[in-house]
């Protein structure tokens, strides 16, 4: 299955961001791809402040339902950030949203500093394991990836890939260099992580989005700076022949760790 990860800064709008997915999507397509991942937040830019709430919307609002067009149009599936509004309760989310129009929505569990405290809630629920033409794929959000029970927790599952939309900034490239390949290494995983570049506010977004493979080498890595599409060809198959040189699943202690 090839792998679509979209880093970007983003078009300034929600409808840009819209037809930019739209443009990324046929384009992802065209080089064979099953699923486009796209960064935290990205319909609406992260640090926005008090506008998150203004932008939110219902998983199954307007924007959803062109995603929804876009995935069937181009026949693949679709994975982004967007703020949820739910109740009176806003989420840092993202939307996953196939070809056929099924749809999943993960709410981030672990929210990172007094900004994203001050406009979100937590999530509430266990992060989905959602199954893509056989493929087992986890879904978490950017600082969720810095806690290895949330990545452990999926692998032990049955997830072949996590897929982690993150808008990581300046000073914490460290994530994506060491804490995203030894996450993939430490549950025999395929890690897609997939960020934002440029500046928003008083941000800067460090990039170096990749898709680390579950013997933790880099199959892709984007630069700090540049918006790019990189797509990959995984094998889901090497998963078990590795799980076997490395076998931290099979041997944890789980009566110790329930």
């Amino acid at each position: 299955m090839k792998i679509a990860l979209l880093q970007t800064a983003g078009a300034g709008s929600v409808s840009g961001n819209l037809d930019l997915l739209e443009a990324k999507a046929a384009e992802a397509a065209g080089q064979g791809a099953r699923l486009l991942i796209a960064p935290e937040l990205f319909l609406t830019g992260y640090n926005i402040g008090a506008r998150t709430r203004e932008l939110a919307e219902r998983a199954g609002g307007p924007a959803a339902s062109r995603a929804a067009e876009i995935a069937a149009r181009q026949g693949l599936a679709l994975l982004f950030g967007f703020p949820e509004a739910q109740g009176d309760e806003v989420y840092n989310a993202v939307l996953f949203v196939d070809r056929d129009a099924a749809r999943a929505v993960y709410r981030k569990a672990h929210l990172f500093g007094p900004g994203e405290r001050t406009h979100f809630a937590r999530g509430p629920g266990r992060p989905p394991l959602i199954e893509l033409d056989g493929l087992k794929v986890g879904l978490l959000i950017c600082y969720d990836v810095e806690f290895p029970e949330a990545v452990r927790a999926l692998a032990v599952e049955g997830a072949e890939l996590i897929a982690v939309p993150t808008a990581l900034m300046a000073p914490y490239s460290i994530v994506a260099d060491t804490v995203v390949p030894a996450r993939a290494y430490e549950n025999g995983v395929f890690l897609a992580y997939v960020n934002r570049v440029g500046t928003e506010g008083d941000l800067t977004y460090v990039g170096r989005s990749a898709l680390v493979g579950p013997d933790g080498a880099e199959l892709c890595r984007a630069d700090a700076e540049s918006e790019t599409l990189m797509t990959v060809e995984i094998d889901r198959q090497s998963i078990a022949r590795l799980r076997e040189i490395n076998p931290y699943l099979a041997d944890l202690r789980r009566d110790l760790y329930p």
